[in-house]
């Protein structure tokens, strides 16, 4: 009987301490959510009172998205905080709380809290789905309008595609975002450009815009004008071979015996004298041959992997600069063309570092020019994301709708699961061995779950479920019936909440007593079963020394032709045949009748307690099954909910028991309906036989046995075979004696 107390528990709420209603069920007092405002203040009850602090969001029998949107930070658990801030922000957004506890799959704008943005948000979709205000938007209206929206022009993804503009100057920009800058995938999967991305764009086109015009502006720096970049370029292409040249003839002056170091040596040309000269070790090589003084040649006799420069050099700035005629270089001539475009080249140095590639000027403001439709067009996108977001809101607050007082009942409570409404832990029924059972859990690894759900005290069964290709892993507790068939290996089948069938087999056994009165048989049902293992041993070792005799005997049989025929081996002493030993049959024969006198003489005291036999036969009972059904009650006492969730993931605050009330509920044993009819004869009934008539024989013989000792057959036997012989009646005395 549930005994249901109010308390005023918890920590005070903003409008003071609130009054709570607990319920004590499995040994437990659970709260009892009793309108929306025992909702909307779960804040304020002790998380002591809760029943479970933490669950999985895996493995349930629940809303996989509700369980996904409860859990904010995305660690895959359900704790306190979380489930907190869900009921009040729930009880907050909708006008009357105690529609938390109506459920239903519908959300209507009257019952939105008046004037917030979810009930503006709901008639916006309203009327984008052709309905009216009184109507009410359905699970499938809100995750389908965001389908909806994501395969729009602007989806609120922030992501602008080159489809997203219309004018060609955009797309074109958009284009060299992606190709300079990468993509990202917008919600219909094609490529786009974010604003990061085109931030980060547009920086670099203005860097080199300012760039670019600060080298028009400086004047001196482009005594070419606009070709001045091209001879700068040109310069500084051979610039290092160049100095190099110079630097080995200045040394070739100082010392004319250098001369022949200065230039390449045999063994680098001979390098070169292969199928295909080497391009980067002809490069490496002098400019020209080297000698005291020498000018630098521009065409003609020059290192040919370095022809092409010179002649750039020698078309682009020394004959812009030094005139027509300058078809050689001197040193003098070098250093003045150095100084001529050092302006210039210092400008190509500051260069900013870009992925822009080498753009002109007038492609440079064709991107400018297209900046501000492109923002827009990002802005515009991001514009549509609150709605988006509003749209979630309204789907979670739907969802909170109709599965928050379910969660509240297999989390802070276990009503679901004590008034057997189908705990969402509870992944079916299985039916094996005659019964079914209906606590059974998901299991993932049966081994490491099996370490912490022993604790349980329960009789469990780890199955393998397997249908139609798939395969998943169960415990099943068994908490009525006995054990003593289930093994590992039985089979039965696995019936899932969705009423799908499984082929399900015991894979690993945790065994624990279901009942008392199965611990009283078990002690016996154990010495039967040793006695029949004992003697299955005994008959196959029987069965063994007859088949070994009667193959000898045949052995002997088909080779007695040969007997007399057979030499005898020289020095080789027949066996001789193996006898009886008398003395060994005679210490069997009083063996026997010792162990006869003992069975004899504790049957005859057994007879000689009278009325005290059924005491004794009592006491004898007690002391084979007393520990057995004591062990037994101490397990039972013990049998909790907690280890198995526990293994399972889930945080169990409190000592959820499995009395044996409980166990009987979630294990039920086959048995014939009521009102079906029965035939009582079998067909295939075991006949009685010789066996049968000897044990009723010897039940009636210890019966009458009993009976005359007792003194009970006096009254119906004659005085000579009475137990108790009525003595003579005494001769009266003759008179005055």
């Amino acid at each position: 009987m549930m005994e249901a107390v109010d308390a005023a528990a918890g920590r005070p709420g903003p409008a003071g301490r609130h009054r709570w209603q607990f319920v004590r069920t499995g040994g437990v007092d659970q709260v009892v959510f009793r309108n929306g405002e025992d909702i909307a203040r779960l804040g304020e009850l002790d998380p002591k009172l809760w029943v479970a602090l933490a669950c999985p969001t895996q493995g349930l029998e629940f809303d996989a998205r509700t369980l996904e949107m409860i859990d904010t930070n995305g660690d895959g658990r359900i704790r306190p905080p979380e489930l907190i801030a869900a009921c009040e922000w729930a009880a907050r957004e909708l006008r009357d709380p105690d529609l938390l506890m109506q459920g239903g799959d519908t959300l209507a704008v009257s019952e939105l809290t008046e004037g917030s943005v979810l009930a503006a948000e709901a008639r916006r979709l309203l009327e984008m789905l052709g309905k009216g205000e009184a109507d009410a938007l359905t699970l499938e209206d809100l995750t389908g309008r965001s389908q909806l929206l994501a395969a729009m022009r602007f989806n609120g993804d922030g992501i602008v595609t080159v489809k997203t503009a219309h004018d060609a100057p955009t797309q074109a920009a958009i284009r060299h975002i992606i190709d300079t800058h990468g993509s990202v995938a917008d919600r219909n999967g094609e490529a786009g450009v974010d604003r990061a991305r085109a931030e980060a764009f547009y920086a670099e086109v203005q860097a080199l815009r300012d760039w670019q015009a600060r080298a028009v502006a400086d004047g001196p720096a482009m005594p070419l004008g606009a070709r001045t970049l091209d001879a700068a370029q040109a310069l500084d292409a051979v610039h290092d071979k160049v100095e190099d040249f110079f630097a080995r003839c200045r040394v070739a002056a100082f010392d004319i015996q250098a001369v022949q170091a200065l230039n390449p040596s045999p063994a680098e040309y001979e390098a070169l004298s292969g199928p295909a000269i080497d391009a980067s070790l002809l490069k490496g090589l002098p400019l020209a041959a080297v000698t005291p003084g020498r000018t630098l040649p521009l065409t003609g006799n020059v290192n040919p992997a370095w022809s092409a420069a010179l002649a750039r050099l020698h078309r682009e700035a020394v004959v812009p600069l030094l005139g027509q005629a300058a078809d050689r270089l001197g040193e003098d001539q070098w250093q003045q063309l150095k100084s001529q475009l050092a302006a210039c080249r210092e400008w190509l140095r500051s260069r900013p570092a870009t992925k822009l590639g080498s753009p002109d000027a007038d492609e440079v403001e064709a991107w400018l020019e297209a900046r501000p439709a492109v923002m827009a067009l990002i802005g515009e996108d991001e514009g549509v994301e609150a709605h988006n977001l509003r749209i979630v809101d309204l789907e979670r607050l739907l969802r909170y709708k109709r599965d928050l007082l379910t969660l509240l009942h297999n989390f802070v409570s276990f009503k679901a699961f004590y008034h057997r409404e189908g705990a969402i832990f509870q992944a079916g029924t299985l039916y094996l061995d005659g019964r079914s059972c209906d606590l059974t859990v998901h299991v993932e690894d049966a081994k490491k779950h099996a370490m912490l759900a022993g604790l349980a005290k329960t009789c469990l069964a780890y199955c393998d479920c397997t249908r139609e290709g798939q395969k998943m892993g169960i415990v099943a507790a068994f908490t009525a019936g006995d054990v003593d068939f289930l093994f590992v290996g039985r089979n039965g089948v696995f019936y899932d909440r969705q009423g799908r069938d499984w082929d399900a087999s015991i894979t690993k056994l945790i065994e624990n007593p279901t009942s008392v009165a199965q611990a009283f048989f078990s002690p016996y049902k154990k010495f039967v079963r040793m006695i029949e293992e004992q003697v299955a041993k005994r008959a196959a070792a029987s069965e063994a020394t007859a088949q070994s005799s009667l193959s000898s005997m045949a052995t002997t049989i088909t080779t007695a032709d040969q007997a007399g025929t057979a030499a005898v081996k020289p020095g080789v002493t027949p066996k001789p045949a193996a006898k009886v030993d008398v003395g060994t049959v005679a210490a069997i024969g009083v063996a026997l009748g010792s162990i006869s006198a003992v069975l004899v003489g504790i049957f005859a005291k057994f007879i000689d307690l009278g009325a005290w036999i059924p005491i004794a036969v009592a006491g004898i009972v007690i002391a084979i099954s007393g520990p057995s059904m004591l062990i037994a009650w101490l397990k039972l006492r013990q049998r909790s909910l907690g280890p198995i969730l526990d293994a399972s993931g889930w945080a169990i605050n409190g000592r959820m028991k499995v009395n044996v009330r409980l166990g009987a509920s979630l294990s039920k044993v086959a048995h014939v309906p009521a009102r079906a009819r029965r035939y009582a004869r079998d067909p295939y009934a075991e006949r009685s036989g010789l066996a049968g008539a000897a044990a009723a024989v010897a039940l009636v013989g210890a019966v009458a046995v009993l009976a005359w000792r007792m003194g009970w057959l006096d009254a119906q036997l004659p005085p000579a075979l009475q137990r108790a012989p009525t003595a003579a009646q005494p001769v009266p005395a003759p008179p005055g004696a």
